[in-house]
């Protein structure tokens, strides 16, 4: 790092401290005020945030690694802008109607508390255990390898930096809520995307072009089926990314994610009114399109590189190139002084957003779901400093958990995936038949969700027991180890041998049913209750004033993402 270098970052850090002084001038009054921004934020804000809000650890270190290590199989989850835009045409008209400050409470209004409560503390538990966790662990490790320090003041440099992340982020998200959030991120979003630009025309002139890199990569194969590495759809006999299961797993995933998850949704409830919300998914939505070529390709250049060098990646014990090192390797090497303190800065920008974005959204459901519903009477006053202390609480157990998710570093974007594809189809069949039907009962939607957990769990459980039983007879390949063993017995066919995107797409279909099957046998809501939560309940006010609510310019730009995402997937096919 050179002098200017530091100078940028200095500049960068000022404009964060004023954007963040101005934003503690205005007082908030209410908990509505610090974690919604007082309901006026505007389209720019909502979609900033959520592009910003989304892109973390997991595209700085995995989605470069696994364009490194298995090309262009990951880009489903990345070119999901038209998901964005099912938030903003479906969904926004009921989150806003309903005046709800959370989706646990959604789901309270929708069908029981017990429901809410369900919801809270699945999100809560999965919030710290993988989305904090892995972004304080990866932007350590980003940082480590940005600066090239090993040790500072005899202490590891990994420590320091995901500690000094972490404190710097929870400091501007206490003092100043959401809004802290919303306006950082109008900052943060043009750093991190300028940056991420830079990285990649810098490796496409060091690598020689597009074409050089298309070459390389396309005459790599993945598998024994004929795909390479810029192949993103593949045999459906790819025991990875097979093409059907990962249509079914990405959708339903994305679906929990971009329309129902409280880490994103926040942003649009935050919004000024109903016109405002949807904008903002719809700029969200084209932001949304951009990081397979700011983050996946750079992780293809870097395999190209490696290729054409043969020394790019640094090696890892077992001789094989770390992919996980990709973003961070072409930082260090490919960016010269000054516009390394730019990229730098914006990779400070996707963290700290994304951190502090999870810090006010899991403060949210603590405060809202569950202090404030068992103590109704709070004044706003006293929520205010829940919230506050609920952050600071937050923080320290993702600190915690850092030192297990450094011992499983290796497998970081697998873990945050396989414990999102059990968490995500249960929540996803709650939402989506409680909003497309007014059939599900209260007790049916609950039930749907305890069992798509209940599923969910013995999924983890079960990879955790083989790999375990595997690895302590000394084998690396859990279904090497089943096959020499002769395990086969129902449970490891169902819950560890089936593919994870498949099982995905499963446990959708199971929670549905169970949905439907409990609904039949149990007390319907009461009409009162769902006026104006489901379509059949919508009244004819509410339809006018969705109505009111686009012109035809909405729905252009919304077929323009529809276009490029289609265009994306002919040209990548």
């Amino acid at each position: 790092m050179a002098l200017l270098d530091w100078i940028v970052i200095g500049v960068f850090a000022l404009a964060l401290i004023g954007i963040i002084t101005w934003v503690f001038m205005q007082k908030e009054e209410t908990s509505g005020d610090y974690f919604l921004a007082g309901r006026d934020a505007t389209w720019i804000a909502i979609g900033a945030s959520i592009f910003a809000s989304n892109i973390g650890s997991e595209h700085l270190i995995g989605l470069a690694g696994a364009g490194a290590s298995s090309g262009m199989a990951m880009a489903h989850w990345e070119i999901q802008g038209w998901m964005i835009l099912i938030l903003g045409w479906v969904f926004v008209p009921f989150y806003t109607r309903s005046m709800v400050s959370t989706m646990p409470e959604f789901l309270e209004r929708r069908y029981n508390k017990e429901s809410r409560t369900i919801l809270s503390m699945i999100s809560l538990i999965s919030y710290v255990l993988t989305k904090v966790a892995v972004t304080v662990y990866a932007g350590g490790l980003v940082f480590q390898q940005v600066f090239g320090i090993d040790t500072m003041w005899g202490i590891d440099f990994f420590w320091i930096s995901a500690i000094g992340l972490v404190l710097l982020t929870a400091v501007y998200t206490v003092i100043g809520g959401m809004k802290s959030v919303l306006y950082t991120s109008v900052l943060q979003t043009p750093i991190l995307l300028l940056g991420s630009i830079i990285i990649v025309v810098l490796g496409l002139r060091e690598l020689g072009g597009w074409d050089e890199m298309m070459r390389i990569c396309s005459a790599t194969p993945v598998n024994d089926y004929g795909d390479t590495m810029t192949n993103l759809i593949r045999s459906n006999r790819d025991s990875d990314f097979p093409w059907l299961g990962v249509f079914i797993g990405s959708a339903v995933i994305g679906f929990w994610y971009w329309c129902t998850d409280q880490f994103i949704v926040q942003r649009v409830l935050s919004g000024k009114d109903e016109k405002e919300a949807r904008r903002g998914t719809i700029f969200g939505a084209y932001l949304k399109l951009t990081p397979v070529f700011l983050f996946l390709i750079p992780g293809m250049i870097a395999f190209a590189l490696h290729q054409k060098t043969g020394s790019f990646l640094p090696m890892m014990d077992n001789g094989t190139p770390n992919a996980d090192a990709a973003f961070p390797t072409m930082v260090a090497k490919l960016l010269p002084a000054g516009v390394k303190g730019l990229v730098v800065c914006g990779i400070l920008a996707a963290l700290m957003s994304s951190l502090a974005s999870l810090f006010n959204s899991s403060a949210m459901l603590f405060t809202i779901d569950f202090y404030k519903k068992y103590r109704p009477n709070t004044s706003e006053s006293k929520l205010l400093r829940v919230g506050r202390v609920a952050t600071v609480v937050i923080v320290i157990l993702g600190i915690l958990w850092i030192p297990i998710m450094r011992s499983i570093g290796d497998v970081l974007y697998t873990y945050l995936q396989d414990v999102q594809s059990v968490l995500a189809p249960g929540i996803a069949a709650a939402f989506l038949l409680g909003i497309l039907s007014s059939k599900p009962t209260p007790k049916g939607g609950m039930w749907g969700m305890i069992a798509g957990f209940i599923i969910g769990v013995l999924r983890l459980g079960a990879k955790v027991l083989y790999s375990s039983m595997a690895g302590n007879a000394g084998y690396t390949d859990v279904k090497l180890w089943a096959a020499e063993k002769g395990v086969n017995n129902f449970f490891y066919t169902l819950f560890y041998d089936v593919n994870w995107l498949f099982f995905s797409g499963g446990m959708l279909v199971f929670s549905m049913i169970v949905v439907m099957v409990v609904s039949k046998f149990t007390k319907p809501a009461p009409a009162e209750q769902l006026k104006g939560l489901t379509f059949a309940s919508a009244s004819a006010e509410d339809k006018a004033a969705t109505r009111a609510s686009w012109n035809k310019w909405d729905v252009v730009h919304s077929l323009i993402i529809i276009g490029i995402t289609v265009v994306f997937y002919i040209y990548f096919w």
